[in-house]
């Protein structure tokens, strides 16, 4: 009977021994590193927009995407040069490089020089017959366009110092002349949330005086500020605009000029704003229209 047992069956355990920690993978690594980066480059982002100027980011924005130099102004043509050829005005930017035809013409001109001595025109006879589309200007849009030249000092003369000649800019429209004198970083037009003009203010209003001597045109006097918080309760800009437009008016007249002249004094507040941001200080402006005789 005890040679029975003999038969039961055997049970053998086999356990499995791993030596050290194993190697359990790595996908998560990856995973988790680019989750990291992803972060650093956000708060990064944030910083910048919250760090920099509009300008700044402007910079950075074409760092990160260069464009050819030649095609910076696009004049909306296809290939490297922005249009079908490098001499054409009608696909090229109308940027005052000059221009191919020898005479400019109100529709084709670039802002430059015609390359043409007005002498030499003269001896020539060219000056009678120029060529067809070219159409002369009348006598009030070239004395405008005189003023606009003495500001600017695009003729060579200039009645503006570098000081001053970086808060005005001009442009010619169907209305007249538009001057615009306005705001820049540090240096105010105006005391700040005020109409008490600043002396780089009254320096400018001495030196339009003397060049708007030059014409009789009408003078409108325009005033922009720029936009307030929303939390304000009262929104001040209506008020700001006006006053600081009847300042400006003020000035022109201690200064010399006819106050028959003037036939417009008006307030925009912040409707017109000309800078992307409506609270940027470029938005605090002036606008001192010569009025053509026919726009009135």
């Amino acid at each position: 009977m005890a040679g029975g047992g003999s038969n039961a069956p055997v049970i053998v355990r086999r356990r499995k021994v791993v030596a050290g920690g194993g190697h359990h993978g790595g996908a998560w690594k990856v995973a988790y590193a680019d989750f990291v980066t992803a972060m650093m480059a956000f708060f990064m982002l944030m910083w910048l927009l919250n760090a920099t100027t509009e300008k700044q980011r402007k910079g950075i924005a074409d760092y990160f995407n260069p464009t050819i130099p030649v095609n910076r102004i696009s004049g909306g043509g296809d290939g490297a040069f922005g249009g079908t050829s490098i001499f054409s005005e009608v696909t090229l930017a109308q940027n005052g490089l000059g221009a191919s035809n020898r005479y400019t013409t109100d529709q084709l001109q670039a802002r430059g020089q015609t390359g043409v001595d007005p002498q030499e025109q003269a001896k020539t006879g060219d000056a009678a017959t120029p060529d067809a589309g070219v159409t002369a200007e009348d006598p009030e849009t070239e004395a405008l366009r005189r003023i606009e030249q003495m500001l600017l000092g695009k003729g060579g003369e200039s009645m503006v110092t570098d000081l001053l000649a970086r808060h005005i800019t001009t442009r010619l429209t169907d209305e007249g002349l538009i001057v615009e004198v306005f705001d820049i970083e540090g240096a105010p037009l105006f005391a700040e949330g005020t109409a008490e003009p600043e002396p780089v203010l009254r320096e400018i209003a001495a030196m339009l005086v003397e060049v708007f001597g030059l014409v009789r045109n009408p003078v409108a006097v325009n005033g922009h500020v720029k936009a307030e918080p929303e939390v304000l309760k009262v929104n001040p800009t209506w008020d700001l605009s006006t006053g600081r437009a009847q300042a400006a008016r003020a000035l022109l007249e201690a200064e010399g000029l006819d106050a028959a002249r003037v036939v417009r004094v008006t307030g925009h507040a912040d409707r017109r704003p000309v800078a992307p941001n409506p609270m940027a200080v470029r938005n605090n402006r002036i606008e001192l229209v010569l009025i053509r005789s026919d726009a009135r």
